[in-house]
């Protein structure tokens, strides 16, 4: 059985001095302890023992008898299979919980404190913890109490009403993105209360919630309303306040073009042969072709339909002017430039061979994120994990036998 300095000497890493304590399940809170566990923690992902995490269970599809979904968000991790109903099972996690840096769960408000769980309780004892909630709606305000899902904050928030081509439907996001924002910000406010600690050598509550997360992402959105207050609207691939910037089809396919500046706008028409354009007061600049918008798109539409996409991203590169191909999600993971950053990265699981996976996007220059090890399989690290707190092999045997743990 490793010890816990073994364990740490294995990570390295930025963050390989904390041990994180992961009571979360789905999303949100696991993207949050994978990115910690990239960075070197030492995460321990608590689990219902027989089930575990529910996304075990979300599929198809699945590589073997692992569900790809749990495969995602769940490498690095050590999994420790416990009873929370079961007291001895609850008295191990709370054990955990009094040795961790960082505790992070995303029950309903109120559940981790009636287990026994709470920051109110924990901290008391160990008033270094820094714990992080995530909820729908965080632990304050009339709506706290409600289950929080990402396609209710998705669309409470307001990025449905600007997502989608004009005149059709709202649209959610065609990832978790407010589950995978919420993650990312209790990702940052456990890094700033870590941080903090070096000063204080206290610990602090993270509050986050889907919601939250989601109206942040409105940024110049919810500038543009305060200033002018126009209600926002969805304009599809396009932006609001830039002209050109958008998907056009091409003669095979689809690409993206930025024309951010006047400058660029004077590249682009150049590489489109219509340099008459420039000279079209109409289209002079940015905010003339903003308010002109529907008289110039469908002129370009026409433009880009008469070549192919790979002969437009040669030409607009050619000329300066940001272009890239709409990929599909099997060729963006085959992209060199993706390949290069090591964004595919390969680990060998126990039961199921080799994994391919998303990588790490943190790049830091000594002590990079890295995708050590495989998700775990459910309990996988039990005993280790229960050795560390002092349990003997007859206490362990016991704890299964009762099915407080597995």
């Amino acid at each position: 059985m490793s010890t816990e300095k073994e364990h740490t000497e294995d990570r390295g890493g930025a963050l390989a001095d904390l041990v994180v304590l992961d009571l979360t399940r789905i999303l949100s809170g696991p993207f949050a302890t994978m990115t910690l566990a990239d960075l070197g923690a030492d995460v321990i992902k608590v689990e219902q023992p027989g089930r575990g995490d529910d996304t075990r269970q979300w599929g198809p599809p699945f590589q073997g008898e692992e569900a790809a979904y749990f495969l995602s968000v769940n490498r690095n991790k050590r999994s420790l299979a416990v009873d929370l109903k079961s007291p001895e099972g609850l008295a191990a996690v709370r054990q955990l919980a009094l040795k961790a840096d960082v505790l992070v769960e995303n029950f309903r408000p109120g559940t981790a404190a009636r287990l026994g769980l709470g920051y109110e309780e924990l901290s008391v004892r160990n008033p270094g913890l820094v714990y992080a909630s995530i909820s729908g709606y965080g632990q304050t305000g009339p709506d706290a109490h409600r289950p929080g899902y990402d396609a209710i904050a998705q669309a409470r928030s307001g990025i449905m009403s600007v997502t989608g081509e004009a005149g059709g439907p709202p649209v959610r996001v065609g990832v978790s993105s407010a589950d995978l924002t919420a993650g990312m910000w209790a990702t940052i406010g456990i890094l700033a209360a870590v941080h903090e600690k070096g000063r204080t050598g206290r610990g602090q509550w993270v509050d986050i919630s889907l919601l939250d997360g989601s109206v942040s992402w409105l940024t110049y959105v919810s500038s543009g309303y305060f200033a002018s207050g126009n209600v926002p609207r969805r304009y599809g691939s396009a932006h609001p306040t830039i002209v050109p910037y958008q998907a056009f089809a091409t003669a095979d396919g689809f690409t993206m073009v930025a024309v951010g500046n006047d400058g660029l706008w004077r590249r682009f028409t150049k590489a489109l042969d219509r340099e008459d354009l420039t000279q079209d007061a109409r289209f002079a600049s940015n905010p003339d072709r903003v308010a002109h918008r529907d008289t110039l798109v469908p002129l370009i539409e026409g433009i880009m339909l008469t070549r192919t996409t790979d002969e437009w991203v040669e030409a607009l590169d050619l000329a300066g002017v940001p272009v890239g191909p709409i990929q599909t999600v099997d060729q963006a993971l085959a992209d060199p430039q993706v390949l290069a950053r090591g964004m595919v990265a390969t680990v060998q699981h126990p039961t199921e061979g080799e994994l391919r996976m998303v990588g790490c996007p943190v790049r830091l220059s000594r002590t990079p994120a890295e995708v050590r090890a495989a998700p775990p399989l459910l309990g996988q690290h039990t005993e280790d994990i229960l050795a560390g707190l002092g349990f003997d092999e007859s206490r362990i045997a016991s704890l299964r036998k009762d099915g407080a743990v597995q």
